[in-house]
């Protein structure tokens, strides 16, 4: 299968059944990859080229991230973190239709966004244009395939297309949230100024309503305030998701003592999952949507501190993920007003 594959095959010269050929203008990378490759820039690891490519003697953190997307698209013929194993989407442009697509509603020229992870995408790239570290967006000039199976998003007309490709990159958390909070919840969001911790706190207000108790935790003092300017939390509280101990005591601080119903742990480090766990009830939900997780830290982790709760992994898709997640966005512009200010105050752009 694509995605565990080592490598794929990324010559376009050929295309095979109900593939779509796509010029790719804009990669948005997951946030956990971008967060360990911004890491491994500050450190140095990733020196190396500058953005189009020539040698760099003193190499920026976004000339480092461009050189470290560079080398794995052109070891791997796909952009999968070797470190975090995740990858992203795309916005591009279709070229070709092979047969197969012929009956669809797209044609070449049209905008759309890939709502499959970039670590089954077939890809090249032939220049990084721009890195934006703020919104974890490359711009590139290259090419993929889309599969007959992958499913794909047209460009809305009424938002920037970097705003909706940005909400389009975690269209399947706010429906899951929609699936799992009911009226009068008590909801726990680790994570929840980053982008997708502030739609499932948006979601899950939407979804509980007034009686709901929503509360967010995040590490960042920055993201922590725009989010309590949101007005959707009950409480926002300044936490390292690291540290379970404190989490757990700083959330039942805010909920007068109740556990949470159910927990979305968006936090894009490793290390979040004994803090989800902890702030959750018996019998509760743990939604683990951060490609960051490790499936045998929160497996064992529950099991040692004796706690009977459903672990659920995060899928980035849902049906009908990405209509409900923009109509989300087109209803609270205050939270599309924070992400278009967070997007469009890029030092790079």
């Amino acid at each position: 299968m694509p995605q565990s594959a080592l490598r794929l095959d990324n010559d376009f010269t050929r295309l095979f059944w109900g593939e779509a050929l796509l010029a790719v203008d804009t990669l948005n990378l997951d946030a956990a990859s971008f967060a360990q490759m911004e890491r491994a820039a500050r450190s140095g690891e990733g020196a190396g080229e500058s953005l189009g490519g020539a040698a760099a003697p003193s190499t920026s953190i976004e000339e480092s991230i461009a050189h470290m997307v560079r080398r794995t698209v052109a070891e791997r013929g796909k952009q999968q973190n070797p470190v975090t194993d995740s990858g992203g989407m795309l916005l591009g442009r279709v070229l070709q239709l092979a047969p197969g697509r012929d009956e669809e509603s797209i044609a070449p020229g049209d905008p759309i966004a890939t709502l499959v992870s970039l670590t089954l995408t077939p890809l090249r790239i032939d220049r990084v244009r721009a890195v934006r570290c703020e919104s974890a967006q490359l711009d590139v000039e290259g090419e993929a395939v889309l599969f007959a199976s992958g499913a794909y998003a047209r460009m809305p007309d009424d938002m920037p297309q970097r705003l909706a490709l940005a909400v389009l990159d975690v269209a399947g958390a706010a429906p899951q949230v929609a699936r799992l909070v009911r009226p009068g919840s008590v909801v726990a969001v680790l994570g929840a100024a980053g982008k997708s911790g502030v739609l499932c706190a948006a979601e899950a207000r939407r979804t509980g309503g007034p009686s709901a108790i929503v509360v967010g935790v995040d590490s960042n003092p920055v993201g922590v305030e725009q989010l309590r300017a949101l007005g959707l939390c009950d409480a926002v509280l300044v936490a390292d998701a690291c540290d379970p101990a404190i989490v757990r005591s700083a959330v039942l601080d805010a909920t007068r003592g109740r556990e949470a119903d159910v927990t979305f742990s968006c936090v894009n480090v490793p290390g979040a999952e004994m803090s989800a766990i902890l702030v959750t009830r018996e019998r509760g939900i743990v939604y683990f949507f951060a490609m960051s997780t490790s499936f045998t830290k929160a497996a064992l982790g529950a099991e040692g501190v004796g706690k009977d709760v459903d672990l659920l992994i995060g899928n980035g898709y849902a049906r009908g993920h990405a209509e409900h997640t923009l109509a989300l966005v087109r209803e609270m512009p205050s939270v599309r007003a924070l992400l278009e200010r967070r997007l469009f105050s890029d030092r790079s752009a």
